[in-house]
């Protein structure tokens, strides 16, 4: 008897051995206490050197290990994304509590293993690395959200992660299982031709009720309405940096998986499914933007705004074409600028005041520290979708590929969802800039934590603080770095326009 091993091509496989080397190394640094210290430098350069291997890998368009994943334009361009996430996660994590409580190897090993899992998932075609990658992505994040031993609501939001994650991936488990039981195979393609070849099988009661449970399960993921409950609770509760990372990087990669699976192995059902993920898309647009505007909490209103965003993106799966493709790689590389300028800005300031987030700790900020106060403006105004930075282009391209492909209704609730949305977007600019600052303080110092409601209970103070937290080169270089990208791309998109449409050519055989 005589076994054949597949063949393994290792220059594909080198972001995921790269990632897989660098976890190791990480967590046998924790052995060692003279190597400790340098676990941030090890996780940056397991992190830059996967992106090299991505880069070098830019044109390839390969399967491997027997077809179970891919590498094309699509994996590459939102896995380069997942690591700048993951990379500036790693620097505003520097010096928080969650990171020296839990261990600061064992922080950054839990990162780079969901950065594995992201990876994975997002050059995932069959059904077995798909739900492996989604695993490896989940499990560390639940882990990471507790990490901040001392606060109850960390401890509490990595429990309702869990749980709420762990029904999640139930439900995606139980569609893929009946898919598998219509189609009679696993791999993305093989779904797709079993499905066509099967008598009835487009049709048929079990594979609509398969299609219906791997989207709820997805929603979950990605926060898409109305299986968005525990996403306020989980970014406000979750340390700081985790939810930076959770709000991009976990977005990246679950649609990266959820456009090839339902473009590829679902696209002959494209007719059946388009219309229940329109609607989850206008739901969630609206849910997050009207829950949006109540919040008093800084990581909770940007928790409610991810839940619109998410709907925003999923519009360009509805459409089924290589242009909405294109329109939701675009937006979510604006998206990572956006919300790295506002999160790097929320680390530094509640290190400052003691208070995690509460919008009025940033009364004054913009005469008081306008190294952050101008990063987090333009955040709020690009997530707006305001001209001239990236979020408007983003915004208009989704639209653009909307009405082409005749769902004007779908844009103009993308339309209407923006103008609701300067509620609050335009709420924390003003008090940045229209309250004095020298009440700044005395209303950071004045909040009783005792009387704050449940739902901004995760404002409570820090023991840590540091005075010096607008000056440190760690959270000021991320939030400026991203607040020059939202402008430049906002006014030259044209470099950005060819990052995604590398993601979109990728399935230029499955779609048009």
């Amino acid at each position: 008897m005589s076994f054949d091993a597949p063949a393994m091509d290792y220059a594909g496989l080198s972001p995921v051995i790269a990632l897989t080397t660098g976890l190791v190394v990480i967590v046998l640094a924790s052995v060692f206490d003279s190597v400790k210290r340098f676990g941030p430098f090890l996780a940056l350069l397991t992190f830059a050197v996967t992106a090299g291997c991505l880069i070098w890998q830019w044109s390839a368009d390969i399967d491997l290990v027997s077809g179970s994943l891919r590498l094309d334009g699509l994996a590459a361009t939102l896995s380069i994304l997942v690591v700048i996430a993951a990379a500036v996660s790693v620097l505003l994590a520097i010096g928080d509590p969650s990171e020296t409580q839990a261990g600061r190897s064992d922080w950054l090993a839990l990162l780079t293993g969901s950065v594995l899992g992201m990876v994975i998932l997002a050059q995932a075609t069959s059904m077995l690395t798909f739900f492996v990658g989604l695993e490896l992505l989940s499990i560390p994040l639940y882990a990471l959200c507790g990490t901040n031993l001392r606060r109850r609501e960390s401890l509490e939001s990595g429990l309702k992660y869990l749980i709420v994650g762990s029904v999640g991936s139930a439900t995606l488990l139980y569609g893929l299982a009946m898919i598998y039981g219509a189609s009679g195979a696993t791999g993305f393609q093989a779904i797709s031709d079993g499905l066509q070849a099967g008598d009835g099988m487009l049709s048929d009661s079990l594979t609509l009720v398969g299609v219906g449970l791997v989207a709820v399960g997805l929603a979950f993921k990605v926060s898409i309405a109305p299986f968005h409950q525990w996403t306020p609770d989980v970014y406000q509760g979750a340390p700081t940096p985790v939810t930076a990372f959770m709000a991009v990087a976990t977005k990246a990669a679950a649609f990266a998986v959820f456009i090839r699976f339902f473009l590829v192995a679902l696209g002959p059902l494209a007719d059946q499914w388009d219309v229940m993920l329109a609607a989850l898309a206008a739901l969630s647009i609206v849910v997050g933007n009207v829950g949006a505007l109540a919040q008093t909490s800084l990581k909770r209103m940007l928790g409610y705004s991810g839940i619109a965003q998410a709907g925003y993106m999923l519009a360009g799966i509805v459409t089924a074409t290589q242009a909405g493709v294109d329109a939701l790689v675009f937006y979510l590389a604006a998206y990572v600028a956006m919300n790295v300028g506002a999160f790097a800005v929320v680390v530094a300031r509640e290190r400052q005041t003691g208070f995690s987030d509460d919008i009025s700790t940033l009364r004054g900020l913009g005469r008081e520290k306008p190294l952050l106060a101008w990063p987090l403006t333009i955040s709020m105004l690009a997530l707006a979708g305001l001209p001239p930075t990236v979020g408007f282009i983003g915004k208009l391209y989704l639209i653009e590929a909307l009405v082409d492909d005749d769902w004007t209704w779908l844009a103009v609730m993308i339309a209407i969802g923006t103008m609701i949305s300067l509620g609050y977007y335009l709420r924390v600019v003003a008090t940045v800039w229209m309250s004095p600052a020298e009440e700044s303080e005395a209303a950071a110092a004045s909040i009783d934590t005792a009387a704050l409601p449940p739902q901004i209970a995760g404002a409570q103070a820090d023991p840590f603080t540091d005075s010096r937290a607008d000056r440190r080169w760690y959270l000021v270089a991320p939030a400026l770095i991203a607040m020059a990208a939202a402008l430049f791309f906002g006014v030259i998109p044209q470099p950005l326009v060819d990052f995604a449409q590398h993601a979109g050519n990728a399935l230029s055989v499955w779609i048009s």
